[in-house]
């Protein structure tokens, strides 16, 4: 199945509100002011009926009071305020839960994305029929061995091994159809790992190049030690990708393997017993026969707990990974 939209009606024509602006906010109170102004400039003269949502994810500054003047200046700056910090992914799923537009557009709130690279990805995203627009800092400027280097190793690791290859999965400039994004689950740090989750679905995605900028404001929110949660994730992923709706399969595969094995042994040990009169008591072949045929059992048993515990997911309604203080609902867009 290809997810797209290129037979739905064009809800521009309609005066309806077609673009959301995802934006999680983390302790940028020294960002915010250009910020608003930089997303004007690129907004306003758009052809979109436009919101954007700004999730305050526990900032311990004067970010939100500053996002609350946001929004009492302009209605379509919503604002979402978490009790704590709950991470990245949570602002981002927040985000999509309660965006309206046709069209999902994500980024940071530090201004190394620009905001003037928006029409671009959304033209990309409309006339190329594609249902991802994803970014590529191509001339990062980001110290080289902290940051670059490793995003480069991370970035083709996870290429290989969900399959979907893009050169930057870093960028939180990202545009998506709201078809996409609504049927993606976020836990974890898998915000950065979307394309790769949407592609289950058959989705188009294309890689533009985008301007990244150096940090001006605040410190960074990333550094290596996110590396280890990373690789972690990917490998959520892959299962996720790979087996999260028959579990048994891998599970019952290494589980069939290792109780084979252990079999397999008890059989040679079995036959030197009765045929050649040998002492099993000391020999260490036994003791791995009854330990594989052991952990055979229970991989069989965890494939099919897995499962149950997958239908019982499917079957159910999924469970918020954040929880809103409180809420500035972006204004509904007038009619012409």
């Amino acid at each position: 199945m290809t997810v797209a939209m290129s037979d739905a009606p064009d809800r521009r024509a309609e005066g309806e509100l077609t673009l959301s602006l995802v934006i999680p906010v983390y302790n940028e109170e020294e960002s915010l002011p250009r910020l608003e102004e930089a997303l004007h400039g690129a907004l306003d003269d758009l052809d979109e009926r436009w919101e954007v949502l700004l999730i305050d994810d526990g900032s311990t500054d004067r970010s939100f009071s500053q996002l609350r003047a946001m929004h009492e200046r302009d209605e379509r700056f919503g604002v979402v305020r978490f009790r704590r910090n709950f991470g990245q992914t949570a602002a981002f799923a927040a985000g999509f839960d309660l965006a309206r537009g046709d069209i999902v557009v994500t980024m940071d709130a530090d201004l190394q994305n620009d905001p003037r690279d928006i029409p671009m990805i959304l033209a990309k995203l409309r006339d190329g029929d594609y249902d991802i627009v994803s970014g590529w800092r191509k001339d990062r400027q980001d110290a080289f061995l902290l940051r670059k280097l490793p995003s480069h190793i991370a970035n083709w690791l996870i290429s290989h091994v969900t399959g979907v290859h893009l050169h930057d999965y870093g960028c939180s400039l990202k545009a998506y159809r709201r078809e996409v994004v609504k049927q993606v689950k976020l836990y974890g740090e898998l915000h950065r790992f979307v394309p790769a989750l949407a592609s289950w679905m058959g989705v188009r995605i294309l890689e533009v190049p985008v301007r990244h900028h150096a940090r001006q404001y605040g410190t960074s929110k990333y550094g290596i030690s996110r590396t280890v949660r990373v690789i972690l994730d990917l490998l959520t992923v892959r299962f996720l990708l790979s087996y999260a709706a028959r579990p048994m399969q891998i599970f019952g595969r290494w589980g069939l393997l290792a109780t084979a094995a252990g079999v397999g042994i008890g059989i040679y040990l079995s036959a030197l017993k009765l045929f050649a009169g040998a002492s099993l008591s000391e020999r260490p072949l036994l003791f791995l026969a009854i330990l594989l045929t052991i952990i055979g059992i229970q991989f069989i048993s965890m494939g099919l707990l897995a499962e149950i515990m997958v239908r019982v997911y499917h079957e159910s309604q999924g469970k918020p990974i954040y929880a809103i203080r409180e809420r500035l609902a972006p204004a509904s867009p007038d009619p012409d």
